[in-house]
C-alpha cells in the first residue's frame, strides 16, 4: 500500500505527450521539469491517456502495482487492461455515464495487480483542455486502496464496499483514516474529517419509495464525488450518512459550496428531489483524537449543525470539547460524593432581632472532599446547574434535613428547617407527590418544621406550574419564602401572585446598604412592598449591629448573616444556641427601640 495520497494535478502536465514522459528513460531526468519528476517517482499509479482515453504513457509507480509494462497496454483504453468498475450495476452505469460529461471525476475499481489478484483502487480522472476548449488529454491517478490486510483479502468485496454505492464502507474507512493521519503527520498538512447526513432523508425514502431512494444515494453520492480531489475519500457508513477525508486544505467557501450543490435539484426517475445536508467537520491535528475518535467529533459537530437548524456545517472546537470532557469527569465525580457521602449539611441561624429569639435556621449545602478540604457551594454548584443532579442533591439535602429535624427533636431542640430548592426540583411535575412521601417517613416532624426557598426566578420557568406546585405543598403544611427577593424581573408581580410565607431581602443588597445609596433605596422599596403585601420579611447578609439597627429602623425584624452566626455544622449548634443569651449586644436591640 502506497504510503502518500500524492495527486499529479492535470494542469502542471506538459502538453507533449508519450515520448516524452517514457518512464524508462532516466538519462533525460535531469532535463525534466518538476512535473517529469513527480510523474516518475509518485507512489501513485498515473496513467496518461489521449482525447479518446487510450494509454500513451504510465509511470512506474503503475508498472509496479499491475505489473503491466508501458508496451503492453499503449493504444489501450483502462478498461482493456482490467481496470475495471466495481460492478455492472445499473447505478454503475448511470455513475459511469455522468462521469463522461464532467471534466474532473473519482469512482471506486478494482484492478488487477501484478499477482492476478484484484484489489480496491480509487481512479481520479482529469481531462486536460487546449486553448481552444477541446480535450487534450487526460491524467488518470489510480491510488491504492487495499489497506485491508493480508489475510483478509480473500474476503467478498462487500465485506469493505458498499453494495449499493460502491463507496468505502465503515470498516474500510476506519483504515482509510489511520492512512491519512500518517499522511498528514509525514506532509504536515491538515486532514478533515467530515460526517455528512442527509436532511429529513427518511421523509423523501417514505413519499418516493425505497428504489428510487436508492437511486437518489447512488446520485447525490456521485454529485459529492464530483467535487473532491483526487486523494480524498467519500465513504457510506449508514443509510443516509456519508463520510468525507479531505486533504487539501478546506475552508468555509468549500463547505458553503458543498452544500450549494447538494441543495441543487436531483431529477430521479421523474421525480425532482430537493435535498438539503448537516455537515459536521473535525480537522486534525488541531483535534488530536485518533482514529474513531476523529469520526465520533464529525458527527458531533454534524449533530450541532442539525440543532442549528441543518443545510448547515459545523466545526468541531476541540478546546471546548476539552471543557465538556472537564465538566463531565466533574460531574461524575459529585455523583461519587452523593455516593460516598462526602456531602454535609451546615446550618446557619435565622434571628428576630427585636425579641433576640431564634426562630430557625438555613440548610446549606457544603462538600467534605477528601482531598480538597471542605468545598463551599460555589465551588461545585455551578458544575451541576441545569443538569439531573440539581434534582438529585435537592432530594438528598430533604433527606438529611428531615433527619436531623429528627435528631434535634431528641435533643429537645424545635427550629424550623429551610431548605433550598432549584427551580428544575420544584418545576417536577411529581415534585409535591415526592415531598408527602418525604413527610410520611417521618411522621413525628411536623411538616410546618420544614420550610422551601425558592428563587424568585424559579418562577418565571412557569409561573402557573410553580403556583399549582406550591399550592400542594402548602397543603401538606409545608411553607415557602422567596430566596434572594429583589434580583428578578418581576418582583411586584411575584409578590402578588405567589402563595410565599417569607421574602428574604438578597444579602447583595443588604451588606452595602450603609454605604451605597442605591442599596438603601432597593432595601427600603422591597421592605415597604412586603409590608403593603402583609408578607413577613428576612434580611440576609447581616454583617454588623449597624445593619441590623437599619433594618429595625426600616420595619424588617428577621435576619441572618455572620454578624450573628456563620453557618456551622449540626452538632455545634447546641452549643451555639447556649451562648447566643449572652450576645447582650444582639439581644438588647429589641429593647434600645
Amino acid at each position: 500500500m502506497s504510503q502518500s495520497f500524492t495527486t499529479i494535478k492535470a494542469q502542471s502536465l506538459p502538453q507533449s505527450h508519450a515520448s516524452s514522459l517514457t518512464p524508462n528513460d532516466p538519462a533525460t531526468m535531469p532535463a525534466r521539469l518538476p512535473a517529469h519528476a513527480a510523474f516518475l517517482h509518485a507512489n501513485e499509479a498515473i496513467i496518461i491517456t489521449d482525447a479518446d482515453n487510450c494509454v500513451i504513457d504510465v509511470n512506474p509507480a503503475f508498472c509496479e502495482l499491475t505489473g503491466s509494462t508501458l508496451a503492453s497496454v499503449k493504444g489501450k483504453t483502462p478498461e482493456a487492461f482490467s481496470i475495471l468498475p466495481l460492478d455492472d450495476s445499473r447505478t454503475t452505469r448511470l455513475m459511469r455515464e455522468e462521469l463522461q460529461l464532467r471534466d474532473r471525476s473519482k469512482s471506486q475499481v478494482s484492478y488487477c495487480s501484478h499477482d492476478g489478484q484484484f484489489y480496491p483502487g480509487m481512479m481520479s480522472i482529469n481531462r486536460v483542455r487546449d486553448a481552444q476548449g477541446n480535450v487534450d488529454h487526460h491524467v488518470i491517478v489510480l491510488a491504492d486502496l487495499s489497506t485491508i490486510p493480508a489475510h483478509a483479502r480473500h474476503l467478498n468485496r462487500e465485506v469493505y464496499f458498499d453494495a449499493l454505492t460502491g463507496l468505502p464502507n465503515l470498516q474500510l474507512l476506519t483504515q482509510l483514516i489511520q492512512e491519512s493521519m500518517q499522511h498528514a503527520d509525514s506532509t504536515q498538512t491538515p486532514l478533515a474529517v467530515c460526517s455528512l447526513d442527509i436532511d429529513f432523508f427518511k421523509s423523501i425514502n417514505d413519499r418516493l419509495g425505497s428504489g428510487v431512494g436508492d437511486t437518489l444515494l447512488s446520485t447525490f453520492a456521485q454529485r459529492i464525488s464530483h467535487l473532491l480531489f483526487g486523494d480524498d475519500v467519500l465513504a457510506r457508513v449508514g443509510g443516509d450518512e456519508f463520510v468525507l477525508l479531505l486533504h487539501h486544505g478546506v475552508d468555509e467557501a468549500f463547505f458553503e459550496k458543498l452544500l450549494a450543490s447538494i441543495r441543487r435539484p436531483l431529477f430521479i426517475e421523474g421525480h425532482t428531489a430537493h435535498l438539503t445536508a448537516s455537515l459536521g467537520v473535525t480537522f486534525y491535528p488541531n483535534d488530536p483524537a485518533q482514529g474513531d475518535g476523529l469520526l465520533r467529533h464529525a458527527n458531533q459537530a454534524m449533530y450541532r449543525a442539525k440543532q442549528r437548524g441543518r443545510d448547515t456545517f459545523h466545526v468541531f472546537d476541540p478546546q471546548h470539547d476539552r471543557l465538556l470532557q472537564v465538566r463531565h469527569e466533574q460531574r461524575q465525580r459529585f455523583v461519587d460524593a452523593l455516593a460516598n457521602d462526602e456531602l454535609r449539611l451546615h446550618y446557619q441561624p435565622q434571628v428576630d432581632m427585636r425579641t433576640g429569639q431564634v426562630v430557625g435556621v438555613e440548610a446549606l449545602i457544603r462538600w467534605q472532599h477528601p482531598e480538597q478540604g471542605l468545598l463551599a457551594p460555589g465551588q461545585f454548584l455551578p458544575t451541576i446547574e441545569a443538569t439531573p443532579l440539581e434534582v438529585d442533591l435537592g432530594e438528598w439535602v430533604l433527606e438529611h434535613a428531615m433527619r436531623q429535624l429528627v435528631q434535634w427533636q431528641a435533643e429537645d431542640i424545635s427550629l424550623p428547617v429551610n431548605v433550598n430548592i432549584s427551580p428544575a426540583h420544584l418545576l417536577l411535575s411529581n415534585f409535591s407527590e415526592r415531598l408527602g412521601e418525604l413527610l410520611a417517613r417521618y411522621p413525628s416532624v411536623s411538616p410546618a418544621m420544614l420550610k422551601l426557598e425558592v428563587l424568585e426566578s424559579a418562577a418565571m420557568h412557569d409561573i402557573q406550574a410553580a403556583l399549582n406546585t406550591m399550592a400542594k405543598c402548602q397543603a401538606l403544611g409545608v411553607s415557602f419564602a422567596i430566596d434572594d427577593f429583589g434580583t428578578g424581573f418581576s418582583s411586584l408581580t411575584h409578590l402578588r401572585q405567589l402563595p410565599v410565607n417569607l421574602i428574604k431581602i438578597d444579602q447583595s443588597f443588604v451588606r452595602d446598604m450603609l454605604s451605597d445609596a442605591d442599596d438603601m433605596a432597593i432595601v427600603e422599596s422591597v421592605i415597604y412592598m412586603a409590608n403593603r403585601f402583609q408578607r413577613p420579611m428576612l434580611a440576609e447578609g447581616v454583617e454588623t449591629l449597624a445593619h441590623a439597627k437599619a433594618l429595625i429602623a426600616l420595619g424588617c425584624e428577621l435576619a441572618q448573616g455572620y454578624g450573628i452566626a456563620r453557618p456551622m455544622p449540626a452538632d455545634e449548634l447546641p452549643l451555639w444556641l447556649a451562648a447566643w443569651p449572652e450576645r447582650e449586644d444582639w439581644t438588647a436591640l429589641g429593647r434600645a427601640h
